[in-house]
This record gives structure tokens, C-alpha cells and sequence, in this order.
């Protein structure tokens, strides 16, 4: 007998992948974690029966939420990201010297827990002495947070039930008050390729903009997101992602990527036409 994942995309449109086997089911009072092994995707990581991670593309998502930011300005010392996901963010963070604190903030143990035993390549980076995490509610721990970080990341759920909550014009004010003065805050920003997903697109960014003096939408291709095309937001107080690059520099740290680079940084943030009438529309 074969057995599929299968996740609907839109109301007409599903995608499926062949599980080879089934690892583990744990559910805590916040969500129901699983996971997988694929034929195709390598280990699978998913969430209230949403793919949120696959071994075989995993690292685009984490290395576009760390590598932009850190391109733009090197100096970054204080990281705080929100969600451990499985890991991959922190993986990537921790090739960076100039980094001194790593604060993960994250309210389920349960999936700290699997990520450690069922994602050690990438858990293996919780154990830099850099990184620190935090069992809390993340949302509270955001309201009081004061301006203490130089970049923070939102490795956040989709914005449905209780993942509305990370899009709001008052979650982006906290974030912007927990930043410093030349801060920058990285989120996921869904899809807007599918007509039902693009609510919640313009959501996100019409908050933000109402939030930080510069934001701005990039983009990268993730084969197991919804369309595949995937959008991320680059918000800051100071820097602007395509004027304040500095390719050179980010060249000489000699960081190893897979998918990033300093010349697909600025294409990143060149979006398609469609993209940019569902941003302006609330702009």
C-alpha cells in the first residue's frame, strides 16, 4: 500500500508527495507535530497537516530568511529569532563570526524536542555556545521586548487562526521597538500567485509599511511551497536592501551557500509584474 501527503493549495489544487515512512505524531496543546520520510523530499517536517519543511529544499527557505539581511549589514551582533522551525535558520546564522548572541525564543517545547532528535545536522547548531532559547509566549515575550536587537526573524506559522496574530500592525510595532536604531526584521510572506492567498500577502506588507520607514518584498523558488514561488519581507530603519548591499564584503566572509548569492541578491528583490500590483494596491 502507498501512502501520499497530500496538501491542498488552493480548493482546486493539491500537492502530494509519497511517504515512504511515518517517524512520529506528538500533539501539545498548541499544534500537531509530524514527521516523515519522503521518497522524493528527504525527512519532512509538518504542522496542523501543513508541510513547513523538506530536507531536499529546506535550506532555500533558511538561507534566504539569514543571508539577505546579513549581506546588507555584516556588523550584526544580536540575532533574535522567533520559532526554532527545525533548526535550519540557526544553522545558518552561526557561520558568522561577527555574531555574538542568538536568542530563539519559541512556545513548544515538544518541537525543540523532535527537532533535536529528527533534524541533527541542523539541531547540531543549537549547541553553539552563541545560542540561547527560550520555552515562552513568544507573543507576550515580543511586547516586552526592549531595543536590544539588531536583526530579528520571524520564522512564524501562516497566517490562519492563531498565525494571524504575527501580521498585525501591533506585532510589527513590537518587533520595531525590540530592534535597535539601524535594525532589520526578516519575515515569510507567503504567496500571492494563488488569488486566495493574496489577502494575506497585502496584509503583511500594508502593515509593515505603516510600521518601518523601509520595507520591501523579496522572492525565491521553494518547489514544496504553495506555487513554488515564495515572498519574504525586509524591513528596517535605516538600511535598504538593494542600496546598502555590499556584495564585496559579504564575498570576503566566504560563507558557503547552496542557493544565496550576493548576485542573486539584488534580482531577489527585482519582483514579477503581478507581484507588485497586489503590493501597491496597499501601499
Amino acid at each position: 500500500m502507498e501512502y501520499w501527503l497530500k496538501e491542498a493549495h488552493t480548493k482546486g489544487t493539491e500537492f502530494n508527495i509519497k511517504i515512504e515512512r511515518h517517524l512520529c505524531s506528538v500533539t501539545s496543546k498548541i499544534q500537531r507535530i509530524e514527521i516523515v520520510d519522503s521518497t522524493d523530499f528527504g525527512r519532512v517536517l509538518i504542522i496542523d497537516g501543513l508541510l513547513m519543511h523538506t530536507e531536499k529544499d529546506g535550506f532555500i527557505y533558511h538561507e534566504m530568511m539569514v543571508h539577505p539581511a546579513m549581506a546588507v549589514n555584516p556588523n550584526i551582533k544580536n540575532v533574535l529569532v522567533v520559532g526554532v522551525g527545525n533548526a535550519g535558520i540557526v544553522s545558518e546564522l552561526v557561520k558568522y563570526k561577527k555574531i555574538e548572541t542568538i536568542k530563539i525564543v519559541e512556545n513548544d517545547e515538544n518541537l525543540v524536542t523532535l527537532v533535536k532528535k529528527f533534524f541533527p545536522a541542523n539541531a547540531a547548531a543549537l549547541g553553539d555556545k552563541r545560542v540561547s532559547i527560550e520555552i515562552c509566549d513568544d507573543m507576550k515575550f515580543m511586547r516586552r521586548a526592549g531595543p536590544e536587537y539588531d536583526l530579528i526573524i520571524l520564522d512564524i506559522p501562516d497566517p490562519f487562526g492563531p498565525g494571524e496574530n504575527y501580521f498585525t500592525k501591533e506585532y510589527y510595532g513590537n518587533c520595531y521597538t525590540a530592534l535597535r536604531d539601524d535594525g532589520i526584521l526578516i519575515n515569510q510572506h507567503e504567496n500571492c500567485f494563488y488569488e486566495e492567498d493574496r489577502p494575506a500577502c497585502q496584509k503583511a506588507h500594508k502593515n509593515s509599511v505603516k510600521v518601518f520607514d523601509i520595507s520591501r518584498v523579496y522572492q525565491a523558488s521553494i518547489p514544496t511551497y504553495p506555487s513554488g514561488h515564495w515572498l519574504f519581507g525586509f524591513s528596517s530603519k535605516k538600511f535598504h536592501p538593494r542600496k546598502d548591499v555590499d556584495k564585496d564584503a559579504w564575498k570576503a566572509l566566504s560563507v558557503k551557500t547552496r542557493y544565496y548569492n550576493a548576485n542573486l541578491h539584488i534580482g531577489a528583490f527585482s519582483l514579477p509584474t503581478y507581484v507588485e500590483e497586489v503590493l501597491w494596491e496597499v501601499e
